[in-house]
């Protein structure tokens, strides 16, 4: 290479570095922003709110608003929005614009404190489970100044807790916030103990790796159940699906490459830390892994990576995908929680350090989450139940439905020291040595991964697998703070007393082992020999949503809840409908897609198939051929007694859905759709992909699955 094209690509190089570094946290008012253009006592006084030291104020919120506005004005802003996380599962946004009329008919630009603190947004048609009544409205949203405004577009985005009129949580971000308060104060009197004085707060930190399929943008509009449900409610299955392995972890095809790297310079510039994309295991499906945060804010974050992820798609002429199963036959989508706990002073309360068996503060956190999801399952279990998500669960492809923790043989080694009281054997290094000469050896890891389980401990945090691709964050993490946190301060309760700290803790960590070891397992969660066994030890397999929201408000739920002001028992059973009445409504919607699909197109399309057989039929008999065990007379005959069972099938469909649309009560509701509705639901689509396996291409009403998933 000569040392011009040399010394111009080492530019482009850098330009592209330096152009990456300006872009990201670019549309974001964060920190750098603030320390620039507030005043010195404001910016102070900001930094102590971000950290909880300090109330906000209006006076301090006048200087903020002004600032911000003026910065969102540079960016392009017309209009702000206070952005909040209602019970729908998505954002919510009601966007004003900056403009003030003044009297000589010209406007000025304005936002004022009490603005940006407190916005009104009309409350009643949200989902509140009874809380709030149709005429009850008025709702409130309150700026979350821990978690940074955006400008997105022509708008910048305040994101907020939303309330009603007379307090009750409306939101998933008031409970997350008072959940990280909760696990901050029980582990902070935890590590007192243990004679670290200097942490003021602990964080739980999230990183959350989402899953996403990508399909033709003009084939998606082809398909009503794609528009209407999210995924595909019929489709046989393509000649090719998964089965080579040649998908995951593959060269990312160029359309998609294209997108992916649109996708991750707009995350970038809204101060989203994208870090890893990759095809996943099934075609068209794909990954995006960002870098650990502050647990509100990796909510944010991940709803933010969500929306992007759709609005960059059909500039490729895509559609983006979060449904958990919007293919059968090969893989859904799911989405990992990677959780951890940090002090403020940067110390990682899950690392086991090098020698873990003697790590007594480790042990100690780590035996605290064993304690808090065996005795919650049931809570954790909820927080991941959705029509999407029964799809996919225990489906060979993800975590069953029951929970249980893998820890690996290190730390169970460790573990069984404290319970019998006997040293550990030390782990040597062990060094991989491939026999290449070129290749340079390196050390392992203490211990291998799980992929099967729900929740594994891997390395210095512990990864729930069991989410699904479309879920808000929000709800897994407000329950495994709440438990984590009961556990914390019941242990700060027996220690605080102790005359022997170190004796104590190790008598204590001892006994709750006991306790709790059958939460333990580090075997294939894929195994019906594992369905049995953990039957034998009492662990609760809730496979489906309305099995797993039965067990939702048990008195130990509430009172965990409750205990710690995250919810009011109210306010659990308002979630426990929400969620049954969600469940229930996807379920309807599902069945009466399927039933309009299948009058309205399928049966249709194989009725002009069976016509043009029939047809010639009738000229072969005209020139006198005969026609009794013809081609034609035997597609004939099995399209057309398909089609009758199609028929027949849909009917069946459409009354059991009407009868369960006609019940009463929650829980009753999607224990029918479950019992009657799925069944006739399955029993349809087995008919109609049936027929789609022998009606020709040309009648088939819709894209097929090889359409779908092979020609992006």
């Amino acid at each position: 290479m000569s040392d011009y094209h040399a010394s111009h690509r080492e530019s482009e190089y850098h330009d592209q570095k330096e152009d990456i570094i300006e872009l990201f946290g670019s549309k974001v008012f964060n920190i750098t922003v603030m320390r620039k253009r507030l005043p010195k006592h404001i910016y102070k006084s900001m930094l102590q709110t971000i950290k909880g030291d300090m109330p906000l104020t209006l006076e301090v919120a006048e200087v903020v608003a002004n600032a911000m506005k003026d910065w969102a004005l540079e960016l392009g802003a017309t209009h702000f929005t206070h952005w909040f996380q209602p019970m729908t599962g998505v954002t919510a946004e009601k966007h004003d614009a900056f403009i003030s009329p003044t009297e000589e008919g010209k406007v000025i630009m304005e936002f004022s404190g009490k603005e940006l603190i407190k916005g009104e947004p009309d409350a009643s048609s949200f989902p509140s489970g009874g809380l709030r009544a149709t005429f009850e409205a008025r709702g409130y949203t309150a700026w979350d100044p821990t978690s940074y405004a955006y400008v997105k577009g022509t708008t910048l985005y305040i994101p907020t807790t939303f309330i009603s009129y007379s307090g009750e949580v409306l939101d998933k971000k008031t409970p997350l916030l008072r959940s990280m308060e909760a696990l901050s104060d029980a582990a902070v009197r935890v590590l007192r103990l243990f004679g670290n004085t200097t942490v003021k707060r602990v964080n739980c930190t999230v990183g959350a790796e989402q899953e996403y399929f990508l399909i033709d943008n003009e084939m998606f509009k082809k398909r009503k159940d794609l528009i209407l449900c999210h995924r595909t409610l019929f489709g046989a299955e393509p000649p090719k699906g998964q089965e080579m392995d040649d998908h995951y972890f593959g060269r990312i095809r160029g359309r998609v490459g294209s997108f992916m790297r649109d996708v991750d310079r707009e995350l970038w510039s809204m101060g989203v830390p994208s870090k890893t994309r990759h095809n996943e295991v099934a075609p068209c499906q794909h990954e995006l892994a960002p870098v650990f945060s502050v647990c509100n804010q990796a909510t944010d974050s991940n709803h933010v990576v969500m929306d992007t992820l759709r609005r960059q798609a059909p500039k490729h002429n895509l559609h983006c995908l979060f449904n958990e199963k919007p293919f059968e036959g090969v893989n859904g989508s799911g989405k990992h929680n990677n959780w951890a706990i940090a002090t403020d002073t940067g110390e990682n309360l899950l690392d086991p350090g090098e020698d873990p068996a003697s790590n007594l503060q480790f042990l100690t956190f780590l035996t605290a989450v064993i304690e808090a999801v065996h005795r919650y399952p049931e809570l954790l279990r909820c927080t991941v139940a959705s029509a999407g998500n029964d799809h996919r669960l225990g489906g060979g492809e993800a975590p069953p439905a029951i929970i249980s923790i893998f820890l690996g043989d290190q730390l169970t080694a460790a573990l069984e020291s404290i319970e019998t009281g006997e040293a550990v054997a030390e782990s040597e290094e062990e060094i991989m040595d491939l026999g290449i000469c070129a290749v340079p050896n390196f050390v392992t890891d203490a211990t291998d991964r799980n992929r099967t389980s729900p929740f594994a401990f891997t390395g210095n945090k512990f990864e729930f697998r069991m989410l699904g691709s479309n879920q808000s964050i929000a709800g897994p993490n407000i329950a495994l703070n709440a438990i984590v946190a009961e556990v914390l301060s019941e242990y700060a309760d027996i220690l605080e007393n102790a005359d022997n700290f170190e004796k104590e803790c190790k008598r204590m960590l001892r006994h709750q082992l006991r306790e709790h070891r059958d939460i333990i397992f580090n075997g294939n969660n894929y195994t019906d020999h594992w369905v049995r066994e953990a039957e034998r030890r009492g662990l609760p397999n809730l496979a489906t949503t309305p099995d797993a929201f039965r067990e939702y408000c048990l008195p130990k739920n509430m009172d965990v809840m409750d205990k710690h002001r995250i919810y009011s028992p109210l306010e659990m059973q308002a979630r426990q409908e929400i969620h049954l009445e969600e469940y229930s409504k996807t379920v309807n919607i599902e069945a009466k897609t399927m039933i309009s699909m299948s009058r309205h197109e399928i049966v249709p399309a194989c009725l002009d198939c069976v016509r043009d057989l029939t047809t010639i039929l009738s000229q072969k008999q005209a020139v006198g051929m005969s026609t009794d065990d013809t081609a034609e007379r035997r597609m004939a005959e099995r399209i057309s007694a398909l089609t009758a069972e199609t028929i027949d099938r849909t009917d069946a469909l459409e009354s059991a859905n009407q009868r369960a649309d006609a019940t009463s009560g929650a829980q009753e509701k999607a224990d029918f759709y479950l019992s009657d509705v799925i069944p006739a639901m399955n029993a349809l689509r087995q008919s109609a992909d049936a027929l789609e396996k022998i009606v020709g291409r040309k009648y088939w009403p819709y894209p097929i699955y090889e359409d779908l998933l092979f020609y992006i």
